[in-house]
């Protein structure tokens, strides 16, 4: 009796082992129930927020093909000329294992010039363009003394750019001379583009000036790759005096949708600041900070032309220099790079520009803006 009970129980086993399981979302698993006691939140849109680059004195963010720096001469500790900006930057010269060429209005960063007298005594090619002004003082001599081969513009315009090639695979160029003032005591932006084509742009125009000794108007348009486009992010890339900047920009703010904001160390160009105020008059929001010292001295500023269109255009309230050439339009499109707005910069000095459609970017440069705008004068 007991084996027929036994049976009858393992036939109804196999039955039950025969019949087919309840369709779930994967045939291979039965998910668990939720865990209630976690909040379900939905995930980010949009493309993951910038890391944030911890910095003794400035403020830092990176993605995958860029690092972005601002200075920031309030913090206290900005008056021991370290922790900032200039750190990341000899690191990656440090880094470097072919090639390093720095084209440099000034130099006084001390913490630059050993950079570049190192990599020059490891072996990597080291070149230098600077302004011939700026060449008969400590630094550039203690480079010259090292054997790094430098070349001045010697001519009458300014060799203005600010950009440093790497490995022919990045490029560090901003609005920051590699100086103490420009890196601790004023406003300005460096940032770090991961890119062999940007480095082909800037190698080819450096070049231009060491190679065939061809500086201000006496330059061949030759940008290889005018625009870029980086994980997404189209970047346009300009030399003055030969790619018409101030046409450009003047296209770029012209198609201005809903905001222009602006910092600006020099501001003359007439054509520009039409541009901004008929914006303006159509109903877009313009507001801007000028450098006090350079509103005081220069012959034709926009500001004066600004405020009487009413415009929110403030000086700057920094003791050093407000030194950025940074205008940030729709809160998606920046321009940065060693331009100032100015007659001069379009016709007569060597200069560089990107021109950034990025929103991600262009948030970071109105964090800065603000921070600028706060300590402005109304």
């Amino acid at each position: 009796m007991l084996k027929k009970i036994l049976g009858l129980f393992f036939v109804g086993i196999l039955l039950a082992a025969c019949q087919p399981l309840p369709e779930t979302s994967s045939p291979a698993t039965i998910a668990p129930p939720p865990d209630t006691s976690v909040p379900v939140t939905q995930p980010p849109s949009g493309p993951p927020p910038l890391t944030e680059i911890p910095m003794q004195v400035g403020y830092g963010v990176s993605d995958s093909w860029f690092e972005l720096y601002f200075t920031d001469p309030t913090n206290p500790l900005a008056k021991q000329i370290a922790g900032g900006p200039d750190g990341p930057l000899v690191a990656a010269i440090d880094s470097a294992r072919v090639s390093v060429d720095a084209a440099m209005y000034s130099l006084s960063l001390n913490s630059v010039r050993d950079a570049l007298i190192r990599a020059q005594q490891r072996g990597v090619q080291v070149r230098v363009v600077m302004e011939s002004d700026n060449m008969n003082r400590a630094d550039p001599q203690a480079l010259k003394d090292a054997g790094i081969p430098m070349l001045g513009d010697r001519r009458q315009g300014l060799m203005h750019n600010k950009f440093v090639v790497i490995d022919r695979s990045e490029v560090w160029t901003g609005s920051m001379n590699f100086t103490d003032t420009g890196a601790y005591k004023d406003n300005n932006n460096l940032m770090r583009i991961r890119s062999t084509k940007v480095a082909e742009d800037y190698e080819t125009e450096f070049n231009e000036m060491f190679v065939d000794d061809k500086f201000g108007t006496n330059v061949v348009a030759a940008t290889p790759n005018p625009r870029v486009t980086i994980d997404g992010t189209p970047l346009d890339i300009y030399f003055s005096p030969d790619d018409n900047i101030q046409a450009a920009l003047v296209n770029l703010l012209n198609n201005a949708q809903s905001s222009i904001y602006f910092m600006a160390y020099s501001f003359t160009a007439d054509p520009l600041g039409e541009a901004i105020r008929q914006r303006a008059a159509a109903g877009v929001k313009v507001s801007g900070v000028m450098e006090s010292d350079q509103v005081a001295s220069n012959v034709g500023t926009e500001y004066d032309l600004f405020r009487t269109a009413g415009l929110d255009v403030r000086l700057d309230g920094n003791s050093g220099l407000m030194h950025h050439k940074v205008m940030i339009i729709d809160n998606q499109i920046v321009v940065m790079g060693s331009y100032n707005f100015t007659a001069s910069a379009e016709t007569t000095n060597d200069e560089n520009v990107v021109v950034i459609y990025n929103p991600d970017i262009a948030a970071q440069y109105m964090l800065e803006y603000q921070r600028v705008y706060a300590a402005a004068k109304p």
